[in-house]
């Protein structure tokens, strides 16, 4: 009963109408600002490293880094098993257009959380519910991006990662769910009560590395099957149009699974990857804009793509019409879609390690990803919940996500994707609105920041100067209060 209602209500919120908003408003905005995921790929990377962290946020790096824990989970193996699964091949290229026209949308809202981020208790907070209620002056909107919000952070999404971790360690190395389940519930505790400090500092160490290995052995599999590289483009491209015969009957799923997984990895236009956005250290909004719009390329054509050609270059697949169940491609008799597809990649070149290597890097991928969304959730309660009471709100809800971790990784997969997919799908309908709504503030920014940039200065955000208001930290410019500061030890 539970699993068709959660079905049902799946349905709803990622029918067609979804995609076709998510990909028109990528387009819109980056026709606005002039394809800038084309423009300023170079000031990306040179903003990457350039920041420094202070003591109220981190550093762009850090900042990055948090938000790439968060896209480079599940979505990236078993999600992109999931979308060869049920649209084939094709399904690949449409999770690279929507990434590219996303990243758009990922500047867009990764600015606004920096134009009106706040500092509470020591730190930086922001994102949507805060670029909500000041720029829009919804407040009643802003709550219930909120609410929605924590509910898929906390409650719905968490099981996801926590499900492919289990799984993955149970065809790995035969332990049971619920030891693993307790393992991740334990060590992410340590990591969740520490703060949104030693989340960065793990997050900025761990994804890079896990990143690193994983992409050494994709590049592996490519290179002993060099000579299927013609062949293997020619099937996604001809896949995604419909003109592969086997892949012909099942163009609507093709393109529907590759923007949702694509969606779930990359997360632009979704809210998540403004709130890592919004904690750091910068002069101009637009610098961290510009850095968020990277991590998707980062993301999804590094490492969804890595994942797909592993799958695809050994034929590690299968692919049903899943509106009529026919199997129209059986090269893993009876193996589920999910991380057993990039298992059985691996172990075509070494025999015997994929499993164990999957289920590590499930593990990492995942388990950064779940701290990723309590910092999310942590973020919009502290949006809701102020003064005495929010202490006590803040140890609830660790112990919710704690729960909720624990009760996915026991849980079906079929199941568990399904409700992270609603969480998924209410967050995007609400962000993407308020994104479209608010885009003005956002392209004077990065106006504002290419102004600057032509005039060999490194730029400096000022709302007051600008006519943007509720903007209160870049009101006077930036951090005059510590320009000051400085000024007056000098002078002493």
């Amino acid at each position: 009963m539970v699993e068709q209602i959660v079905t049902s209500i799946n349905g709803y919120l990622w029918s067609a109408p979804l995609i076709i908003f998510i990909c028109a408003v990528g387009l819109y905005f980056s026709v606005r600002t002039r394809f800038l995921q084309i423009r300023h790929v170079k000031e990306m990377i040179r903003l990457l490293f350039s920041g420094k962290s202070s003591n109220e946020g981190v550093s762009s790096f850090q900042a990055l880094a948090m938000s790439l824990s968060g896209r480079i989970g599940v979505g990236n193996i078993a999600g992109t098993a999931t979308g060869i699964a049920f649209g084939g091949p094709g399904a690949v290229f449409w999770m690279w257009v929507i990434t590219f026209i996303g990243a758009a949308s990922a500047f867009v809202e990764s600015t606004l959380a920096q134009i009106y981020k706040e500092k509470q208790d020591g730190e930086y907070r922001g994102g949507p519910a805060f670029y909500i209620e000041k720029g829009l002056g919804w407040k009643w909107f802003a709550v219930i991006f909120a609410v929605a919000t924590l509910l898929a952070m906390a409650v719905l999404m968490p099981g996801i990662q926590a499900n492919a971790i289990a799984e993955g360690v149970s065809n790995a190395f035969g332990i049971e769910s619920s030891i693993t389940g307790l393992v991740v519930v334990l060590l992410m505790g340590l990591i969740i009560f520490g703060g949104v400090k030693r989340i960065a500092r793990v997050a900025e160490f761990l994804v890079p590395f896990m990143a690193a290995g994983y992409l050494l052995v994709a590049i592996a599999i490519i290179a002993v099957n060099f000579d299927r590289i013609p062949e293997v483009f020619t099937l996604i491209f001809k896949s995604a149009f419909g003109a592969e015969g086997m892949f012909g009957g099942i163009l609507g799923s093709t393109i529907m699974w590759g923007v949702k997984r694509g969606l779930y990895a990359n997360e632009a236009g979704q809210g998540t990857g403004a709130h890592p956005a919004a904690a750091a250290e910068v002069s101009h909004p637009a610098k961290q804009g510009l850095v968020q719009a990277f991590s998707i390329y980062l993301d999804v054509f590094l490492i969804v793509t890595a994942t797909a050609f592993m799958i695809l270059f050994t034929n590690s697949y299968n692919t049903v019409n899943e509106k009529t169940g026919e199997v129209l491609v059986e090269n893993l008799k009876g193996v589920e879609s999910g991380p057993a597809y990039t298992q059985a990649a691996v172990d075509t070149i070494i025999p015997g390690f994929g499993s164990g290597f999957i289920a590590l890097a499930l593990f990492c991928f995942a388990f950064t990803t779940i701290f990723a969304y309590y910092y999310i959730a942590e973020t919009n309660l502290a949006y809701l919940v102020k003064g005495k009471q929010r202490k006590l709100a803040m140890t609830i809800l660790k112990i919710v996500l704690l729960g909720s971790t624990f009760y996915g990784s026991v849980k079906t997969a079929g199941t568990a994707w399904a409700m992270g997919d609603i969480g998924l799908g209410i967050m995007v309908w609400l962000n993407l609105i308020a994104i479209l709504l608010l885009f003005k503030p956002a392209n004077i920014a990065l106006k504002d920041y290419e102004a600057q940039l032509k005039q060999g200065l490194d730029p400096e955000f000022n709302s007051t100067k600008l006519g943007i208001k509720n903007a209160e930290f870049w009101a006077n410019g930036y951090r005059t209060d510590k320009k000051d500061e400085k000024k007056h030890a000098a002078n002493e």
